[in-house]
């Protein structure tokens, strides 16, 4: 694909897609979505088999300069950390086009045009290399869930939409300024020239808290989580799939590329913060997700208590770590997503999400059943499933670091068991008590293609995680080398009298690094 703008064609086909929708009629407009989005799925895929692993960090780079705005330019170009990121949203988004096939039956047209914009937002954001196009693309990507939330969303759809704008929107104003001063500093705008500029340490912790204060929003993290559950019980089936799926890693995606490597000393001398705020979450959450009456607030909660598995990761300082939390935003954003389709699929037969309501599905809905158990174990962490491997990963690059943050934080598969389990039993097993539950009929055939192909990468990443690590492992190393003067010391400790066996690791971790 050597002098093909690829990332430019990716961004095109969406938003040509969007434009057209806009003068079809509902079921032109919902073919050519279709279209569009497997159209850039095809590319994704081109994308990652043409990616060259081991090759050079930044990859299918496109410069062109905009003299009319300054510093500002058109600068594209990934590596493996927004390779993965950006095969999650192609993924999903022709999924979430089919979840909407027959649900969505009000202003169709503007409906799959506010879907292709959040697509071609999305990859931009992954893809942008120049400090502000990054900025534009991460806070455009607010405009169309706006709308989704707020015109095809629940009863309350008006107060949910305003509530998660005005939470997302203002921690972004204290970013931006941020960026105008680092530009100003560094005399650029150019992302990876700035990844590798040290920035005066007496002004990192305030870089630093702006970036966070847009991005601990975007992730959610406790306490600014409250937007969540709103907008998820409130958005449409494909708005919630897409809202967990991969607007939530926007965030992740941020401390990632920004926050760690751009302010190694402010991330370090602050990781006792989101490490705390992490371990609350954690438990927190899953305790308030135990007594959910409503499925979707459930899985929305549930949400808050993973991406804290991903804050903790990437303020670990380690490959482990670093490479769990990539893992688990990848695997969370497959696994919420089919969670969120199940809801969907039950309440358009009966139209409530009450789990009251529901019981012995297992019985007239055997392969939803299946399918179903099948995502709920994927949430809990089941060895096997994708949910495992980035857990594990995560956790055990945070243990080198701090012992009690990881106690903590594992707490939370075990409550996460607890509340998964609870929902699955209830809705899955017992007797059918209600009659409008017994006419309930099992997946069709379009329900099974929507569910199957995640089902599927769910238990790939589970049992081959390699084929995802593989893209990233080359962007971990270097982020860890480029963090390691700033790392913070780790309160693990060899067991007493085998401090003898640690000794090996190191020169082996050494010579894999290289």
């Amino acid at each position: 694909m050597n002098g093909i703008p690829i990332l430019s064609i990716m961004l095109a086909v969406p938003a040509a897609a969007a434009i057209l929708c806009l003068f079809l009629d509902a079921r032109g407009a919902r073919w050519l979505a279709l279209i569009a989005t497997l159209v850039d799925l095809l590319l994704g895929i081109g994308l990652w088999a043409n990616f060259d692993i081991g090759g050079p960090q930044w990859q299918f780079v496109e410069h062109a300069q905009l003299p009319v705005f300054g510093r500002f330019g058109w600068a594209l170009g990934i590596d493996g950390f927004a390779l993965m990121l950006i095969m999650l949203s192609v993924f999903l988004m022709p999924i979430c086009i089919g979840a909407s096939w027959e649900s969505i039956q009000k202003r169709v047209p503007e409906y799959m045009a506010a879907f292709l914009v959040t697509e071609m937002l999305m990859i931009g954001t992954f893809a942008a290399q120049d400090l502000f196009l990054f900025y534009v693309f991460f806070e455009a990507g607010l405009i169309p869930m706006y709308l989704i939330i707020g015109i095809w969303g629940g009863a309350n759809r008006i107060y949910a939409s305003y509530k998660f704008f005005l939470y997302t929107l203002l921690g972004s104003v204290l970013m931006l300024i941020a960026m105008l001063w680092m530009a100003q500093q560094a005399g650029t705008t150019d992302i990876p020239t700035l990844l590798n500029h040290d920035f005066p340490v007496e002004a990192q912790t305030w870089l630093w808290l702006a970036f966070f204060a847009s991005f601990a929003v975007k992730m959610p993290m406790w306490p600014v989580h409250t937007w969540l559950p709103d907008a998820h019980v409130q958005a449409p089936t494909a708005g919630s799939v897409i809202l967990a799926g991969v607007l939530l890693k926007l965030g992740g995606y941020g401390f990632l590329r920004f926050s760690v490597p751009m302010f190694p000393e402010a991330s370090a001398s602050l990781t006792w913060l989101i490490l705390g705020l992490s371990a609350v979450a954690v438990i927190y959450t899953s305790l308030v997700a135990l007594v959910q009456t409503d499925m979707k607030k459930l899985i929305a909660y549930s949400s808050v208590a993973h991406m804290a598995i991903v804050t903790i990761g990437l303020f670990a300082f380690n490959r482990q770590g670093i490479e769990g939390a990539m893992i688990v935003m990848l695997s969370h954003g497959l696994v919420s997503g089919a969670l969120f389709l199940c809801v969907g699929v039950i309440y358009d037969r009966l139209h409530t999400r009450e789990i009251s309501r529901y019981g012995g599905l297992g019985i007239n809905m055997p392969r939803y059943a299946v399918l179903f158990l099948l995502f709920t174990m994927a949430s809990v962490g089941l060895p096997g499933t994708s949910g495992f491997v980035g857990e594990f990963l995560s956790l055990a690059g945070t243990y080198q670091v701090s012992t009690t943050a990881t106690l903590l934080c594992t707490t939370g598969i075990i409550l996460g068991a607890a509340y998964m389990l609870y929902l699955y039993r209830r809705i899955a097993f017992g007797e059918i008590v209600h009659d409008d539950v017994r006419a309930m009929p099992d997946l069709s055939l379009r329900e099974i293609a929507l569910l199957a192909p995640i089902a599927a990468v769910v238990l790939w990443m589970g049992v081959y995680p390699e084929s995802f690590l593989a893209p990233m492992r080359g962007d971990a190393t270097t982020l860890v080398a480029r963090v390691a003067r700033a790392q913070p010391p780790g309160d693990s400790l060899p067991t007493p009298g085998r401090a003898n066996l640690v000794k090996p690791i190191a020169p082996l971790a050494h010579a894999e690094a290289h």
